[in-house]
């Protein structure tokens, strides 16, 4: 059985990374809204750093936890959304801003929710 104290600390941590994902993508309409300026490019890098910390922190879950408990979860795709964190931390320069909006605009909504479904059901 795994630390239920440390799981939910990790849970928080992953809610509270897809929150201000979600909230500095608020203003963001278009992929052009990352790359027509520097100032788009800094709000993309500020969003991929927030998809690291989700990325690392679904991977330490699903190691304490040994693969039980994410994967009751089948509405995410925990592979693909760990697999982000190391595109992101290995291939940083080769980034498509396509990808980090399709996945701020419709993954991590999704994600939000069943993280905080997740923290009720252990709870």
């Amino acid at each position: 059985m795994y630390d239920k104290e440390l799981v939910v600390q990790i849970l928080n941590q992953i809610c509270n990374a897809s929150l201000t994902v979600m909230s500095r993508f608020e203003l963001v309409s278009d992929v052009s809204d990352f790359t027509d300026s520097p100032s788009g490019m800094e709000k993309m890098d500020s969003l991929c750093m927030q998809l690291i910390v989700i990325g690392e922190a679904i991977k330490k879950l699903d190691k304490i936890t040994e693969g039980l408990l994410l994967s009751t979860y089948r509405e995410i795709d925990w592979r693909k959304a760990a697999g982000m964190r190391d595109i992101l931390t290995h291939h940083y320069a080769d980034i498509d801003p396509n990808a980090v909006f399709y996945t701020c605009r419709d993954k991590i909504p999704v994600l939000s929710k069943t993280i905080r479904r997740i923290i009720a059901d252990i709870s």
